[in-house]
């Protein structure tokens, strides 16, 4: 099992090179942070309707699994105490992530760097000549010119048939800036764990211990040989609609697979003690994800990306205090 990281970087070249590995990144301009984005009130009261309400409590963090990645600092297993707070049931969707978008004209870094990674497989023959090459270590990533939230294979392809999907392509900023106007925020990892957990302790998914109990799908991610042949026995390829499968305990749907979800934390794994400075974590796993390379669909799996960075396989999930 390989410990390739579920999503590229945007990190530029520090020399220009011809390798393939530079040439997916090489180029990007400057761009800054999120601006400051002021709270839409109404919008916001829309939006905390729609939450699920969960006490919060004491439940048993991480997990000391032998599919866990070393580096990764799943474990040890900790008592850990979370407040009361309230919870999307889905990710942000096309829908919702168009309509802040319009009323509030915001622009994502995606778009603003002009270009964010795709899925080599899932790549539009119009965009082919936009693709900026792969990375290295993950070669079924490319950097495409074009690809962003409303274009998420590049150039023709489009969300029009995908309004109840998970938006993707947004960085951390990008998620910051729709929480400042809708008046929420991202879950710090506690209460991202405490949530997909949905009630049961210590199980390795939101619905217990079996990947397929029964033999039924209950999340979407790669089924087959990773990257070369996806069997598509869940019933989908890449993203699927928010409310697929059945939901945990708390009703909260796709709490593994789909997509990665930002949290609020910074990465610290506890293996080194180290806080790198604007590198964040995720979780939740995507519709990429697979045993044989990234098992870190299980709910105490993690791993992390840098605030600008953005993806085909990358969204986020909203939760506000109670």
């Amino acid at each position: 099992m390989s410990d390739a990281c579920c999503g590229p970087r945007r990190e530029p070249s520090p020399t220009p090179s011809s390798s393939s590995a530079d040439v997916a990144v090489e180029g990007a301009p400057a761009v800054d942070g999120p601006p400051a984005m002021a709270t839409d009130l109404a919008a916001a009261a829309r939006i905390r309707r729609k939450l699920v309400s969960l006490p919060g409590g004491t439940f048993r963090m991480g997990s000391e699994d032998p599919d866990a990645f070393p580096d990764d600092a799943e474990g040890p297993i900790r008592d850990v105490t979370v407040g009361p707070f309230g919870i999307a049931p889905t990710t942000v969707t096309n829908t919702e992530f168009a309509a802040f978008v319009k009323r509030t004209g915001y622009v994502t870094e995606a778009e603003r760097f002009g270009w964010s990674f795709v899925f080599g497989a899932f790549v539009t023959e119009a965009a082919q000549s936009a693709v900026r090459g792969a990375v290295a270590d993950t070669p079924w990533w490319v950097g495409v010119d074009g690809a962003d939230w409303r274009h998420p294979e590049g150039a023709g392809s489009g969300i029009g048939d995908r309004s109840n999907h998970p938006v993707v392509h947004v960085s951390h900023n990008d998620a910051l800036a729709y929480c400042a106007w809708a008046g929420v925020r991202l879950p710090t990892e506690a209460e991202w764990e405490y949530a997909a957990r949905g009630g049961l302790d210590g199980a390795r998914f939101p619905w217990g211990d079996e990947l397929l109990p029964g033999g039924r799908h209950m999340c979407n991610i790669w089924q087959g040989d990773f990257p070369r042949h996806n069997s598509v026995d869940d019933g989908h390829v890449g993203t699927a609609p928010v409310r697929s499968f059945r939901p945990n305990g708390y009703g909260l749907y796709n709490m593994s697979g789909n997509v990665w979800e930002w949290t609020s934390d910074r990465w610290q794994p506890e293996s080194d003690g180290a806080d790198n400075d604007g590198t964040w974590t995720m979780r939740g796993g995507s519709y990429l994800c697979h045993h044989s390379y990234c098992n870190r669909y299980r709910v105490a799996a993690r791993t992390n990306n840098t605030g600008d960075s953005s993806g085909g396989n990358l969204g986020f999930r909203i939760v506000a205090d109670v």
